[in-house]
């Protein structure tokens, strides 16, 4: 039998210290640069979004590749990418560590138009808030002291 995969994750992750170093100037070119390194992956980026702070990457994943190396990739290359081509991104970093989290095709417009409508949501929540949330939401246990490394 062939095999047959549908492997959607929610990555959301900061910037280091939170600090608000995502420009509005260069964000959608920020995404579209994470697109082409998950299609170098041989993923596919279905939504990306964020503001100042954090970014969130929705993505198909292929079976051949980890959480770990795709979110490596992304952070890694992406940074890379700000550093060399944006002027204001010489102190730009993420943070250590990231989240991902598995969503079923049923949800996966909804997650969409959360990840699209960033800037709504955060006139309303804070990073902090909302990664919190998103971790209780998905029961995974965390100590806050280890958040924002």
């Amino acid at each position: 039998m062939s095999s047959f995969i549908c492997n959607l994750v929610h990555f959301v992750w900061g910037t280091a210290d939170r600090e608000p170093l995502i420009r509005k100037s260069w964000r959608d070119d920020l995404h579209g640069y994470i697109g082409g390194i998950l299609r170098n992956k041989k993923a596919k980026l279905v939504a990306a979004g964020g503001i100042e702070d954090h970014i969130h990457v929705l993505a198909s994943l292929p079976a051949t590749v980890s959480l770990a190396e795709i979110a490596g990739a992304m952070k890694a290359n992406s940074s890379r990418w700000v550093h060399e081509s944006i002027p204001q991104g010489k102190g730009f970093d993420w943070q250590a560590g990231y989240a991902a989290f598995s969503v079923s095709k049923s949800a996966e417009d909804r997650v969409k138009c959360y990840i699209e409508n960033q800037e709504e949501h955060h006139r309303q929540w804070k990073f902090t808030e909302e990664f919190k949330a998103l971790l209780e939401k998905h029961e995974i246990p965390y100590e806050e002291r280890y958040l924002w490394v």
